[in-house]
């Protein structure tokens, strides 16, 4: 019942106790990035629309943020109303049947959500978790250093390629360095990157009867070729950049190569937060041996906790906050480059959008060649690109991003990093059941 309806069993504005009407109080957790943050700011439409609800925020950094909604999520704690996840929450908090499925109105059109992105959050067919803005990875660079350089970068090209490139724009005397990638430890940074590189030399987190494959030479060859680039062409204390610090040196001018997010572009191209804007351009993941795999999929989604106090005020709020009425805003309140992008075909069939966002295609192309299922060059057992959709992967891949990072200080050699990381998730898959 809403405020306006309970009003009507009251006398005047005071209930039967004599208190004034309170509001609901929708507490929604989130992670400290850009398109979350113009959220925040665009809640006071939603607070006017309905004024029965109040919006409290949760806004913290993606790991701690993840930490605190598993700890709630598995104890039944009904802390938070709604919760950011992500498409490796998604399944496995669904089974667990920890998640109310998604039940948008009629004028949502879920079908017109991109079907790679619906898939990833999705559970036998049921949505679990409605996409705010959806990814692929993808290269973006300065293409007056290229030009300069009398280089070019194909629209997908190999990673020797692009080693090549790289080393020849590398200029750190001048505070431009080669490339720039993710080298904090953790299976939602640099392990991002390494799995699809991985990938990309024919490689897989587990094969088909679940042994962890970090000791193959897929793995090898890929962590060779990270280690490598970032030694010679990255910048320093790269151990501890990942997705904002890195897109504040590119939007300073200091990265040539960048391969990250393709929500990375809005904010790269955008001439009010990056110095650069008109001279970045676009490309394709790059590739070893197959383009399977080679570029990422995600999606921060907003679900609804089977805990939640306040269901159907969390329901009505995921109809606003993801809606194609809620893009058109954003747009209005800042530019059509600026909107949460990934989610919907409406989105890159909009004129608007396409003439402001010069790497629409770019990033409609990434994010519709990447799937969840047709992950990795040999089959696998797992969903997920850069991740497995299993409940053991975060520790497998907090431990193995660990040993890359320490691969990348030379504290140990890249051997020696695999090596620990395969004897870590055998460990792990040993104990959950998966094998003696």
């Amino acid at each position: 019942m809403n405020r306006i309806a309970l009003s009507a069993l009251c006398v005047g504005l005071l209930c039967a106790s004599g208190s004034p009407l309170a509001a609901t109080d929708l507490v929604i957790a989130t992670v400290n990035n850009g398109h979350m943050i113009e959220m925040q700011k665009l809640g006071k439409f939603f607070e006017q629309a309905n004024p029965d609800i109040k919006l409290k925020w949760v806004t913290l950094e993606e790991g701690v943020l993840r930490q605190r909604m598993t700890t709630d999520i598995a104890t039944k704690g009904g802390q938070f109303d709604l919760m950011t996840i992500g498409m490796y929450e998604a399944p496995i908090w669904a089974k667990k049947e920890w998640l109310l499925p998604i039940k948008p109105d009629a004028a949502y059109d879920v079908d017109d959500l991109l079907p790679t992105i619906r898939e990833g959050l999705s559970l036998n067919g049921q949505l679990y978790a409605a996409p705010f803005y959806g990814e692929s990875s993808m290269i973006m660079y300065r293409s007056d250093l290229v030009k300069k350089a009398g280089m070019a970068i194909a629209d997908r090209p190999s990673w020797d390629q692009l080693r090549a490139v790289a080393a020849k724009i590398h200029d750190p005397a001048n505070g431009v360095y080669g490339i720039c990638l993710r080298g904090k430890p953790g299976w939602g940074d640099n392990m991002v990157l390494l799995t699809t590189m991985a990938n990309s030399y024919g490689g897989q987190v587990f094969d088909m009867k679940w042994q962890p494959q970090f000791t193959s030479k897929p793995w090898r060859d890929a962590l060779t070729m990270y280690v490598d680039l970032m030694r010679k062409y990255g910048p320093p204390g790269a151990s501890s950049s990942s997705f904002n610090e890195i897109l504040a040196m590119f939007n300073e001018g200091k990265c040539g190569i960048w391969i990250d997010a393709t929500i990375a572009a809005s904010f790269v191209s955008d001439p009010k937060q990056s110095k650069v804007a008109d001279k970045v351009a676009y490309a394709q993941s790059p590739f070893a041996v197959t383009e399977r795999g080679a570029n990422w999929l995600w999606a921060w989604a907003l679900a609804i906790p089977k805990s939640s106090r306040h269901p159907e005020a969390a329901q009505k709020f995921i109809n606003w906050s993801t809606s194609k009425d809620y893009i058109k805003l954003v747009a209005k309140e800042t530019s059509w480059a600026n909107v949460p992008t990934g989610t919907r075909k409406s989105t890159y069939a909009n004129p608007e959008f396409v003439k402001a966002a010069k790497f629409a295609a770019a990033e409609g192309k990434a994010i519709a060649t990447a799937s969840p299922k047709q992950n990795t060059l040999p089959p696998s057992p797992y969903i997920g690109v850069q991740y497995a959709a299993v409940p053991e992967f975060q520790a497998i891949g907090m431990a193995t991003g660990q040993q890359i990072t320490a691969a990348l200080l030379g504290k140990v050699t890249v051997d020696q990093a695999l090596e620990k990381s395969q004897q870590a998730a055998e460990r792990e898959m040993r104990k959950a059941g998966y094998y003696k």
